[in-house]
């Protein structure tokens, strides 16, 4: 894992920090746990543009990860680790002694040839999936359930790892990658470490066509709109627009958009840090 930084013999390359890949060790995914994928180009049913800025993109297949690691017991071992091109950490196949495969969120420092586990009697080591209540105290912990047998919901993206800090009860508390600390029911299961690709963060597209790869389209602001079209637009020369809003006119900055009664706030017990 790391980043290179390319020689500037184009503009496009100038700025260009890109991932070595040097952890994939197969291109081809396996066909058995792929899927097509359409793309919307931010249409809705009736063919019109609900989501502005989307569309184009390179074509992706989907592969089905194995969010909710309910094969308790049975041991797998890691065959590949591969690219991803629907989210920014790589994952790992894995080959189950009973002759299943399926891919999971790769984690840092797994590698080709480990074997992983899940379940309440696997051990706390890096990829093994358990329950909170049999992870010690103080473990690094990734991809974790909001409700028991949901599948994991949270801290998936590359680089981001969670704490499990204590236990009330039933709870389990964790540090999230914000700063947030919760508690989540302690029969949910994490998995042991945090998500590979840590060097995500460092990456530079480099050029605006790297963006359209991806999916999207250019972004004009609001402030060099008419006022017709948006509340910060209009102006002699170049007028700065004014507080920050959205299109609908509600402010884009500093505007608290969590639901005030949302059901979820009696298990946050800090906020995340601003």
């Amino acid at each position: 894992m790391g980043i290179r930084k390319l020689k500037p013999t184009t503009p496009g390359l100038r700025h260009k920090v890109i991932g070595t890949f040097d952890q994939i060790t197969t291109s081809t995914p396996e066909k058995s746990l792929v899927v097509g994928k359409k793309s919307s180009g931010g249409r809705n049913n009736t063919g019109k543009m609900t989501v502005r800025y989307l569309g184009g993109g390179h074509k992706q297949r989907y592969r089905l990860i194995d969010f909710k690691r309910n094969k308790d017991g049975v041991p797998a071992t890691v065959k590949t680790i591969e690219y991803d091109p629907n989210r920014t950490s790589r994952i790992a196949l894995l080959y189950y002694a009973d002759g299943a495969k399926s891919y999971i969120v790769a984690p840092n420092g797994l590698e080709v040839g480990q074997t992983v586990m899940s379940g309440k009697d696997a051990a706390p080591e890096i990829g093994n999936s358990l329950p909170m209540q049999n992870i010690p105290v103080g473990t690094i912990i990734h991809n974790i359930e909001l409700r028991p047998g949901q599948g994991a919901k949270l801290v998936r993206s590359a680089g981001a790892f969670a704490q499990l800090t204590s236990r009330e009860g039933n709870y389990a508390v964790i540090k999230m990658p914000s700063g947030e600390i919760r508690k989540i029911l302690s029969i949910c299961k994490a998995t042991i470490g945090s998500v590979g690709n840590s060097d995500h963060a460092l990456e530079k597209s480099g050029k605006a066509g790297r963006s359209r790869w991806l999916g999207r389209r250019p972004r004009n602001r609001g402030v060099v709109m008419n006022p017709v079209d948006h509340p910060m637009g209009g102006g002699e020369g170049r007028a700065s627009g004014g507080h920050p809003r959205s299109r609908k006119g509600l402010y884009a900055k500093g505007l608290k958009t969590r639901a005030p009664k949302k059901h979820s706030s009696r298990y946050i017990i800090e906020r995340r840090k601003k």
